[in-house]
């Protein structure tokens, strides 16, 4: 099969490999498209440690069951399904017990432990696998397989109260699908991020208003959700917070966050909260979600040939909405 990999961080080419042959717990799935993640990026050019070299990369890819394990529950030959971030947990530790299995420090990653979707097959544990809604295309639900779950988590993380006030600093993939989940959910949503399009594609979509990431929103916020790396707007954020208001920071990595003043950015109560992958429950209630109200993701397609300028135009910021690969048929 083709499959795209990184031999050492700061490089990605294609090269032949085998088709995997799935463990006994595990599906075998042929990809027919798979989004392009800024964790990705990160895999790319090592700014997350390698955890396998080489590693084929991505974790949003949908595709079709061929093949099972001899002790593989779910989803038969044919049915479509999701591979998502989360690959498996240990099930036994203190946070699998307490159902905060995102937090497993024996958990494993698809396309950082284990190849993942930059390939015409993957791998998948069956019980890590997800079901999706009907209605989309393949390239339409991508996206919402780390995007949307991880943006859902980050939503949830924020405390935002009902028809409360969000901002969302940094408008790309996750945060054009988080904006649609709170929006449809009666909040107030305004959005900060540098890019001139993006900030159109935010008003398009029903915000209130969008302005540039370090522009004071128009009033003070019961919530926000940092999506883009950057840790130099965690005081910006915190600044523009009413009194209780959370700041969810969506990311897997940020760049060093500058000292805060706390009378200026932590007292009356404010409050910061890190988002560390999810869980298969947040999964599932997200899907459901995107079941019941239709989640609109914008794409920007790219043939399964130029994964590596996917990448590049991601860094670049040259993207609008979500970069997703498309496998020939």
């Amino acid at each position: 099969m083709r499959a795209w990999v990184v031999p050492a961080p700061g490089r990605i080419e294609q090269v032949e490999l085998p088709v995997p042959r799935p463990a006994e717990d595990e599906l075998l799935v042929r990809v027919r498209a798979c989004g392009v993640c800024r964790t990705d990026l990160h895999v790319r050019d090592g700014d997350l440690p390698p955890h396998r070299s080489p590693v084929v990369p991505g974790h949003e890819a949908v595709g079709e069951v061929v093949a099972a394990g001899s002790r593989a529950h779910g989803p038969g030959p044919g049915i479509r399904i999701g591979v998502p971030w989360l690959r498996r947990t240990c099930g036994r530790c203190r946070y699998c017990l307490r159902h905060r299995e995102n937090l497993c420090p024996f958990s494993e990653y698809t396309g950082w432990d284990a190849d993942g979707g930059y390939a015409e097959y993957v791998t998948v544990p069956a019980a890590y696998a997800y079901e999706l809604p009907s209605g989309y295309r393949d390239e339409e639900l991508a996206p919402l397989l780390c995007a949307g779950i991880i943006g859902y988590r980050a939503l949830r993380r924020a405390d935002l109260p009902s028809g409360g006030r969000l901002g969302i600093y940094g408008f790309g993939g996750s945060a054009h699908l988080t904006a649609q989940v709170a929006i449809a959910r009666g909040a107030v949503v305004h959005v900060l991020t540098r890019s001139a399009a993006a900030r159109a594609l935010a008003l398009d979509l029903g915000a209130a208003s969008a302005n540039d990431a370090y522009d004071r929103p128009p009033e003070p916020l019961d919530a926000a959700i940092l999506f883009a790396p950057v840790g130099e707007l965690v005081p910006v954020a915190l600044e523009s917070l009413d009194a209780g208001g959370t700041l969810s920071i969506a990311g897997i990595y940020l760049t060093d966050i500058p000292s805060l003043d706390y009378e200026r950015h932590l007292f009356r109560e404010r409050t910061v909260r890190s988002v560390t992958a999810n869980t298969r429950e947040d999964g599932r209630e997200f899907l459901a979600a995107a079941a019941e109200n239709r989640i609109s993701a914008t794409i920007t397609p790219y043939p399964f040939d130029r994964a590596d300028a996917a990448l590049d135009d991601l860094a670049a910021d040259r993207v609008n909405g979500v970069a997703v690969l498309t496998m020939p048929r």
